[in-house]
């Protein structure tokens, strides 16, 4: 379990798709007064009361199927030695069926709650008594003062829990930006990219890599959506083709590889079915050649020194999109000086047609400094205002 979610004020729970308990913070351990092997692998309704489980039933899944999302939702959990707990449940639903579940004790807020309806009580019954009327609307006025004052400092948690919440999204965003790979520049190649998320997460992501003395591998890809569902699933892809690549697995088999992975996923369950376009370049300094397979992805851009333009085209469907597809490699041989750009759609949308082909081969003769800064300022002052709350992600590579 993550050390910020073991820190956590509240409880929380990961649940499979069958309603078993996968992992526990040691928050939910600590209410419940279980260790973490009483409770994993257990049926959810091991920590319900008997009227919660019923509740539970009738409520949460017809929510978290139809809404993938549950707030708010009152129920009562039973400690391990039979103690009942209420609490307000929030749920989340991955698309691997999974759900991620916080639960946050109201014991404190119900007590405050009952002490200010009896307040009221007792205040109106003393508005009717006029011998005690002073008296006894002075003892409920501080009273009620009392109260309030102690559902501040609830409300001040509730906000500290929110702002704890926060902080855990920007610590994710920041480290899944610490995976991507940096610009490098040595006599085969220079690359250089741009990265902009359009929410905390993003769906892109990107790796170049040296396998060897003149051997390079560049990836491109873009899972379907933006935000944390797509976010994980990039991060699982990153780990599988940096290893994949590093090793100098053939281009064919790194794409196959990627496929099987995102279908492994998503077998058993089509209502949380993602897809990813993706496109792969092997290059060989060497041989000065280029292997590449582009899957339902943008065409990357080649131009040489004389301005001739050439389009990497996609030649088969996305990645997880049917089993069963034959990925085959198209190979051709690049000249010196030539230059390549791969981009996601958050790029290529928000201009007119033609307008990357155009700027590439304007500024052929160019740093590829001077054409990144070209290429961010087309997006932030022609780039359409409806396409710039997607997810911008450029690659641009220079060929010695």
């Amino acid at each position: 379990m993550n050390e910020h979610l073991d820190q956590m004020p509240s409880g929380f729970f990961r649940l499979s798709k069958d309603y078993f308990i996968l992992s526990t913070n040691k928050t939910l351990l600590n209410i419940l007064s279980y260790n973490q092997a009483e409770l994993v692998g257990k049926f959810v309704h091991t920590i319900f009361s008997n009227s919660s489980s019923a509740f539970f039933q009738l409520h949460f899944y017809p929510l978290i199927t139809e809404k993938n999302r549950v707030e708010e939702l009152y129920i009562e959990l039973k400690s391990k030695s039979g103690k009942i707990i209420p609490v307000l449940l929030y749920a989340n639903s991955l698309h691997n069926g999974e759900m991620l579940c916080n639960v946050v004790p109201i014991t404190k807020r119900n007590q405050y709650i009952d002490q200010l309806l009896e307040a009221k009580k007792i205040a109106e019954k003393r508005l009717t008594e006029k011998n005690e009327l002073n008296a006894q609307l002075k003892l409920t006025l501080k009273r009620l003062e009392e109260k309030q004052e102690e559902l501040l400092k609830v409300n001040l948690e509730n906000h500290q829990y929110k702002k704890e919440t926060k902080k855990e999204l920007e610590l994710a965003k920041k480290i899944q930006e610490t995976t991507l790979t940096k610009a490098f520049d040595n006599h085969h190649l220079q690359i250089d990219s741009h990265y902009k998320a359009s929410s905390e997460l993003s769906g892109d992501i990107y790796g170049f890599y040296q396998i060897n003395e003149y051997q390079y591998g560049i990836i491109l890809l873009d899972v379907m959506g933006h935000g944390i569902s797509s976010a994980l699933i990039t991060m699982s892809l990153e780990t599988l083709f940096q290893r994949l690549i590093t090793k100098g697995v053939a281009t064919d088999l790194v794409i196959q590889e990627l496929d099987n992975h995102l279908h492994s996923y998503f077998d058993n369950n089509e209502e949380a079915w993602h897809y990813c376009t993706a496109i792969y370049l092997f290059v060989d300094t060497e041989n000065q050649t280029i292997e590449y397979i582009n899957a339902g992805h943008p065409p990357a851009l080649y131009v040489e020194t004389s301005g001739q333009l050439k389009e990497l085209q996609s030649s088969t469907p996305p990645l997880g999109s049917f089993k069963g597809i034959e990925f085959r490699t198209t190979k051709f041989t690049y000249t010196q000086g030539a230059r390549i750009l791969l981009y996601t759609d958050g790029v290529s949308e928000p201009l007119e047609h033609g307008h990357l082909s155009d700027i590439l081969k304007a500024y052929t003769a160019d740093s590829l400094k001077t054409l990144k800064d070209k290429l961010m300022e087309s997006l932030e002052r022609e780039g359409e205002e409806y396409y710039k709350n997607d997810d911008q992600c450029f690659i641009l590579m220079d060929l010695k």
